[in-house]
C-alpha cells in the first residue's frame, strides 16, 4: 500500500498540490484521473521521489518514504517499477539489453541469470523472441509491453504508469489495459495509473482519485463514479467521452 499524507507542492510561491490525502491499496489497478494541469503528474513525481514534496509525507507500506536516508531510499526504489508515457527505452539498445537494465544498475544476477529474467518478462508481456530487435524495428504497441517488461524486471511491489495508452489504437490499448490489470492481480502489486481514458477507467479500475485544482476532488471505487453526485467529476467524465 502507498499513503499520501496532507502532501503538499508548491513552485515559486505556487501551490500546486493543496494537501493531498489518499490510499492506493495492494493488489488493485489504482487510477489517477483529471484535466491537465491540475496537478496529477506533479502529485507522480512527488511519490516516486522525482520532485520532494513542499509539505506532507508519502508512506510505501510503513515507510516514510520522504524521510528516508539514501540507502534506504534504494532500497525502496528497487522495488518501483514506471511505465512512461513514451516508453522511455533506449533506441541504441536491443529489447533485452532495454529490460536488463536496471537488473545491471540494481543486482548481482550473472548474465545467465540476468537473461532468464529478461526472458521471464518478456513472456509476461507476450513478446518473447524478440530479444535481439530494436525499438525501431517494434511497433509503438510492442514497445509499451516491452517497456512494461522492463518495469517489473526488478520483481517490482509498485508500478506507475503515465499514460500507457497514449498514442496507441483501441485495439491495443485494451491489449496493454489487459496486461497490466494481469501483471497487478499475478504478482499482487500495487499499480498506480494516471490516465485520461476513461475507457481504461472502467474496464480495469478498482479504485480512483479525481485531482482537481491540486486537491482531492473525489475519491472511491471506479463502480460509484457514476453514481457521485460530485458536479464537477460528471463534467469531467462526459468532457471525457468526446475526447
Amino acid at each position: 500500500m502507498i499513503e499520501l499524507k496532507d502532501v503538499r507542492k508548491s513552485f515559486n510561491g505556487v501551490e500546486v498540490l493543496k494537501g493531498i490525502s489518499t490510499k492506493f491499496e495492494t493488489g488493485k489497478v489504482n487510477l489517477v484521473i483529471g484535466s491537465s494541469g491540475h496537478g496529477k503528474s506533479v502529485m507522480m513525481k512527488c511519490m516516486v521521489g522525482l520532485l520532494n514534496p513542499t509539505s506532507g509525507n508519502v508512506f510505501y507500506d510503513d515507510r516514510d518514504f520522504t524521510n528516508l536516508e539514501y540507502f534506504e531510499l534504494r532500497e525502496v526504489r528497487k522495488e518501483i517499477g514506471m511505465l512512461f508515457q513514451g516508453t522511455a527505452l533506449f533506441d541504441s539498445l536491443t529489447v533485452e539489453e532495454n529490460v536488463e537494465f536496471t537488473l545491471k544498475m540494481f543486482t548481482k544476477m550473472t548474465k545467465a541469470e540476468r537473461r532468464d529474467r529478461v526472458d521471464f518478462c518478456l513472456e509476461q508481456v507476450n513478446m518473447a523472441g524478440i530479444n535481439d530487435k530494436f525499438p525501431a524495428e517494434i511497433s509503438g504497441g510492442m514497445q509499451k509491453r516491452v517497456g512494461i517488461a522492463r518495469a517489473i524486471a526488478l520483481d517490482i511491489k509498485y508500478l506507475f504508469c503515465d499514460e500507457p495508452n497514449s498514442g496507441l489504437d483501441p485495439v491495443t490499448s485494451r491489449l496493454i489495459d489487459e496486461l497490466l490489470q494481469g501483471i497487478t492481480e499475478e504478482f499482487n502489486i500495487t499499480t498506480i495509473i494516471n490516465t485520461h481514458d476513461m475507457k481504461s477507467v472502467f474496464d480495469i479500475g478498482d479504485d480512483v482519485i479525481f485531482i482537481y485544482e491540486g486537491t482531492n476532488g473525489w475519491s472511491g471505487k471506479v463502480k460509484d463514479i457514476k453514481h457521485s453526485d460530485n458536479e464537477t467529476l460528471k463534467r469531467f467524465i462526459q468532457a471525457s467521452q468526446f475526447d
